[in-house]
């Protein structure tokens, strides 16, 4: 990668296939795919289960359910556990945010792909940008992923779940107005679902109707201060990844016969 592109800023699909490769050298060692698979997803489902008891404890039930999402299994863990209450009846929305530099869900194809980089991976039916797909060196950087969660993905395309998209500055806005409200820095990834709150809440302050917002508050920044500096010093800019190059990645998808 880097013979061909020295400037190259990597992304996950280039580090699981490096992970890939090293276990595939060791006779000890395997590698168990993490982030969008179904047991990583089920394994997170104890946030959504816990936060419904919390609501009940509270004596609410959410009218909006948001996570950021770059793989996930961070979305849907807080929101999987609200599926079966959305589909036996309960009016709640499902919201997964994206960056607007990795817009999986809001400008990807539905599709067999594989989830890294060189293809090692068994292939996946979800949203993906394609797995040549290499998305600018944003903050976020746990949200640089070129594909989607299957489950995911399949819900999304059934109408279950929601999917927006936002640039950096406008999460980092957002964080900085939570820090100053609640005293918590957020990491970068997080910002997007808080942004999604934010705006969630003044769309119900502007059509004066009381909404219950769930969010999922899924890391802390300490370790992003310089991210929030490079912020305050206006060295951050915003980036949508141009279509053109969307295009470009999606035309390397593999080719696959689906029998009947």
């Amino acid at each position: 990668m880097l013979a061909e592109d020295p400037d190259c800023p990597g992304s996950l699909g280039i580090a699981i296939s490096e992970a890939v490769e090293d276990a595939a050298q060791r006779k000890d060692t395997n590698y168990s795919l993490g982030s969008v698979l179904n047991h990583v997803l089920l394994h997170q489902t104890v946030i959504g289960q816990e936060a419904i008891a919390q609501m009940k404890l509270a004596g609410a039930f959410p009218d909006v359910v948001i996570g950021c999402c770059g793989g996930g299994s961070n979305f849907a863990g807080l929101a999987f556990p609200f599926v079966p209450l959305k589909a036996g009846g309960k009016n709640v929305r499902l919201v997964g945010v994206e960056p607007a530099a990795c817009p999986t869900m809001t400008k990807g194809t539905y599709a067999y792909d594989f989830g890294d980089k060189s293809g090692m991976t068994p292939l996946l039916k979800m949203d993906t940008l394609g797995h040549d797909f290499i998305p600018s060196g944003i903050h976020a950087g746990g949200l640089r992923y070129h594909g989607m969660s299957p489950l995911v993905s399949l819900l999304h395309r059934a109408g279950v779940v929601e999917a927006v998209s936002y640039p950096q500055l406008k999460c980092f806005e957002a964080a900085l107005r939570f820090a100053r409200a609640e005293g918590i820095i957020v990491a970068p990834e997080t910002s997007h679902a808080v942004c999604c709150a934010v705006d969630e809440a003044l769309k119900a302050k502007e059509e004066g109707k009381e909404r219950v917002i769930l969010f999922n508050l899924s890391g802390h920044g300490h370790f992003d201060m310089a991210s929030y500096e490079k912020y305050f010093a206006g060295e951050l800019t915003d980036y949508e990844h141009p279509e053109e190059k969307i295009h470009e990645a999606l035309a390397h998808l593999p080719k696959t016969e689906v029998a009947v």
